[in-house]
């Protein structure tokens, strides 16, 4: 009898909504290694144990390319959207390493450090807003939504006043429901828009990312315009997106856990604070739909022949509950040293922006519980709505009262 792929990605239970899928769980256990069905009918290796993954994710015997035949695309609108433009996280080494060094420097972790004052003024600013609202009100979109915008947009040099437009078209780029044609449209009006924000940073540069990559790269020929823009895309949709779902949605695992959150709240120790944000980042893993790569030697997995030209999926959020790794992994325990899990994904292509997203959420989790000690939902857990249909895990409102 021939094995039926299950169709990826698997649903969550409606119980359980911190959790990854019970299947991914099961398969973990019993098939390690095993075919999944994506949305165009391919079959590529869904990879659910720590070690295989990072082993998936580190080793040269997979490509990032998503040019590549057997290339996993999680929807058909990212599939029409990188065949339009091609980001560097999507390309191999060495083109991918000459790339990423470009952008290295702005976000080393002692220039993420010099930002905590910044960060953390914005967020103090956002929570006087927050509570100057009538309750109940969205935590969504008055604080978890604004402040790693207001971030992104200072780094990169793109106007904050423009917030509803990327707000807008970022949910389009990131949705699983999006037509390859609403993609498509979304991914132009973004790439236009930033391509004229380069033309005026071109003319006048300011002290901002953009500013940089246009006089380094567009004036010596080495970038051009589209490339920048296309790259000023990639970083302002993963820069806000990412850090404002994990505080919305880590927000809501606190609350469903009051004595770890009360902890969180009442400490003085940045070190906890630091730890609390690696075990969410574990917990949660918001980036739900794999790490994707194609093989392009043969890989021998848990006892699986892996081809050149098989798609792999690499499914960090499962591996993030891995019981070889993580004791008691469906336990949230802010204790737990969890600096090791692949939240960020793994190896080369390991996300550029982690520094940064690490101090906005040690900010955010630091000073929001203790501003406001008596956050709690406005409605029922179960009431909520998770981010079942986009590519990224958090809620779409989070209504709050205190």
């Amino acid at each position: 009898m021939t094995e039926v792929s299950p169709a990826f990605p698997l649903p969550r239970d409606a119980g359980c909504p911190f959790d990854p899928p019970p299947e991914l769980a099961r398969l973990q256990r019993e098939q390690p290694v095993s075919r999944v069905r994506l949305w165009d009918g391919s079959t590529p290796w869904l990879v659910t144990r720590y070690d295989d993954v990072r082993a998936v994710l580190a080793g040269t015997r997979t490509s990032s390319d998503t040019e590549h035949p057997g290339y996993p695309h999680p929807t058909p609108g990212i599939a029409a959207r990188r065949r339009r433009f091609k980001a560097f996280i999507n390309m191999d080494d060495p083109e991918h390493a000459a790339r990423r060094r470009l952008l290295t420097g702005d976000f080393l972790v002692k220039k993420m450090e010099a930002l905590r004052p910044r960060i953390q003024r914005i967020v103090d600013e956002k929570i006087d807003d927050l509570l100057s609202r009538p309750q109940p009100a969205d935590l969504v979109k008055a604080f978890a939504l604004p402040v790693p915008s207001l971030v992104i947009c200072e780094l990169l040099g793109v106007p904050y006043a423009d917030r509803a437009f990327f707000h807008r078209v970022s949910k389009k780029l990131i949705s699983r429901e999006s037509t390859a044609e609403e993609s498509l449209a979304a991914t132009e009006e973004l790439l236009a828009y930033l391509g004229e924000l380069v033309d005026k940073k071109n003319k006048e540069p300011g002290d901002d990312l953009i500013s940089r990559l246009t006089v380094g790269q567009l004036r010596t020929g080495a970038m051009s315009r589209e490339e920048i823009a296309g790259t000023a895309q990639l970083l302002l949709v993963a820069g806000h997106e990412t850090t404002a779902n994990m505080i919305a949605l880590g927000t809501v695992a606190l609350l469903q856990h009051p004595d770890q959150l009360a902890e969180i709240r009442d400490t003085d120790s940045p070190g906890l604070i630091a730890n609390a944000v690696e075990e969410l980042l574990r917990y949660l893993t918001i980036t739900h739909s794999g790490r994707r790569r194609v093989a392009v030697e043969d890989i021998e997995l848990d006892g699986r022949h892996i081809r050149p030209g098989d798609g792999i999926v690499a499914a960090g959020d499962i591996a993030n509950r891995d019981p070889a790794v993580f004791p008691d992994p469906d336990r949230l325990d802010i204790h737990r040293k969890a600096r090791h899990h692949v939240a960020f994904g793994y190896g080369v292509h390991q996300c550029l922006g982690q520094p940064l997203a690490r101090v906005e959420l040690q900010v955010v989790y630091g000073t929001l519980y203790r501003r406001i000690p008596t956050l709690a939902l406005a409605e029922p857990v179960e009431s909520l709505k998770f981010k079942h249909d986009m590519v990224v895990y958090g809620v779409h409102e989070l209504p709050v009262t205190w």
